[in-house]
């Protein structure tokens, strides 16, 4: 709906009539707010929800000259900070914000009623207004107020949801991730985006995590950030030679600060920061440096209702990859790498989760090179998924037999086995026959009725020695041994 007559239009459908694109702040700002009244009553419609607000950030573009409070003073409980996402407004004060958006003095938004009603007000004063109702009589009154409809297939300002961006929702998982960072020094700063082009920052610790958190806008975007540096001169040696920057700084009261820089104003934005007492350098553009991860904050019930899109950063896309993992799930993947510490490191879609040398095999081994090979496709299972600290822990020998349970049927039988190993505790003796054969426990009381003071005299790593199964604990993954008992069996008649 606009006030631009169709038939003022050249062959390329650009209007060429006389009509101003800016608002005539009478009569004809005046009938489009009584048609817009029009067209909500006709839906049954008494309060809109605002959604997407925005302000602009840098440089107001409007045709019209900003004003204080970007024109919401007075109109929204709180100003700025009230127009958030969501927030419920009557349709008196829906009215006045189209009035703002039609006198082009900064602040905008999407008016809707989900699945039934919406306002949007486009460049020069265009009004896209969808409803679930025919709305005839509305459609009559706009012509009468002398405007001019036209039925359309669906709003261009119509919110994309279909975007690749993640919204990772900043619920408890979040926040425990974050005071995680914060423990380990690895962030410190906070960006509460809660407009589109207002934003506010918080500096962290632990003790200040939950009151941040408490204290955020409705469905606010956040971007987390490492900590200022108190090297202010180093900050200011970071300055590029061009482009854009954007400064944020701690003043010696704990208020941050933040402003947009080209390089001439670089000189300003030097001089505002160097009595900090502390501040950081962070570039604006989207294929520079990203911030540490980003969510978007629920609604009370958990719901993320906000429709933003954060530019996913790799800590995001590990999020959504985690959350497609489950404890016990068969996973695939390559063997990327074979630390020197014994650690094995498995890509698996992206992502390199870890396997300890214990879950590469039931059989003790000296090197997972052993087992696996860099290079070398494998099948494992997780065992648990840690969506904090970003970590997929793995067992290769979790899908396979544990042979020690084989052996359970030899408790009670006397056997043969090789000495491994002398300590000063006992005799450790293989009671199979293969190289990485599973080694069983004479304690010192169960080798002999011989001499107590030397129970182990004679006995050298390499001999045979005769020994019963006294016990089999797969769990513990124990075997207990005797030889004097073994003794005893072969000594009876």
């Amino acid at each position: 709906m606009t006030k631009f007559d169709p038939a003022d239009r050249d062959e390329h459908g650009h209007y060429i009539g006389t009509e101003d694109t800016a608002s005539d702040h009478g009569e004809v700002e005046a009938a489009c707010l009584q048609a817009v009244a029009a067209f909500a009553s006709s839906t049954g419609v008494g309060h809109l929800a605002v959604r997407e607000p925005q302000v602009p950030s840098v440089t107001h573009f409007g045709v019209e000259p900003p004003v204080d409070g970007f024109g919401l003073d007075g109109l929204i409980p709180g100003g700025p900070t009230g127009f958030h996402d969501g927030a419920q407004v009557s349709l008196e004060v829906a009215l006045e914000l189209v009035r703002v958006m039609l006198r082009d003095k900064g602040a905008w938004c999407r008016l809707e009623v989900e699945g039934a009603f919406a306002v949007h007000v486009g460049w020069d004063q265009y009004l896209y207004i969808s409803s679930v109702q025919p709305c005839e009589q509305a459609l009559a009154r706009a012509r009468v107020l002398g405007l001019f409809p036209e039925r359309l297939d669906s709003s261009p300002y119509e919110m994309d949801t279909d975007g690749e961006g993640i919204r990772r929702p900043g619920d408890d998982d979040f926040w425990a991730c974050l005071r995680w960072a914060v423990a380990a020094r690895r962030a410190g700063l906070l960006e509460e985006t809660y407009l589109e082009g207002a934003s506010r920052w918080h500096r962290l610790t632990r003790d200040t995590v939950d009151t941040v958190r408490a204290g955020l806008a409705p469905r606010a975007r956040l971007a987390v950030w490492p900590d200022l540096s108190s090297d202010i001169d180093a900050v200011l040696g970071a300055l590029p030679a061009e482009g854009l920057v954007e400064g944020v700084w701690q003043d010696s009261d704990g208020r941050i600060h933040s402003a947009l820089a080209h390089e001439d104003a670089f000189p300003e934005l030097a001089a505002r920061t160097s009595s900090a007492v502390a501040a950081a350098l962070l570039p604006v553009y989207a294929d520079e440096c990203a911030p540490l991860f980003t969510a978007v904050m629920p609604d009370s019930d958990g719901v993320v209702r906000a429709r933003w899109r954060t530019e996913p950063t790799p800590s995001d896309r590990n999020w959504a990859f985690l959350k497609t993992l489950h404890r016990g799930e068969i996973v695939t993947g390559k063997v990327a790498h074979i630390a020197s510490f014994g650690v094995t490191f498995v890509d698996i879609g992206g992502f390199i989760a870890i396997i300890n040398i214990p879950e590469l095999s039931w059989r003790r081994i000296d090197h997972p090179s052993d087992i696996v090979t860099v290079g070398q496709e494998i099948s494992a299972e997780i065992l648990d998924v840690d969506p904090v600290c970003e970590r997929v822990s793995l067992s290769l020998k979790a899908l396979q037999e544990d042979p020690m349970a084989l052996l359970i049927g030899q408790i009670g039988q006397t056997i043969t086995g090789r000495v491994t190993r002398l300590v000063p505790f006992g005799v450790f003796v293989c009671i199979e026959e293969a190289e990485d054969g599973f080694e069983g426990l004479v304690p010192n009381s169960e080798l002999t009725d011989g001499n107590p003071d030397a129970p182990q005299l004679g006995i050298q790593a390499g001999d045979t020695l005769r020994v019963k199964v006294l016990d089999i604990d797969t769990v513990s993954r124990h075997i207990t041994l005797s030889h004097r008992r073994a003794a005893a069996v072969g000594s009876e008649p």
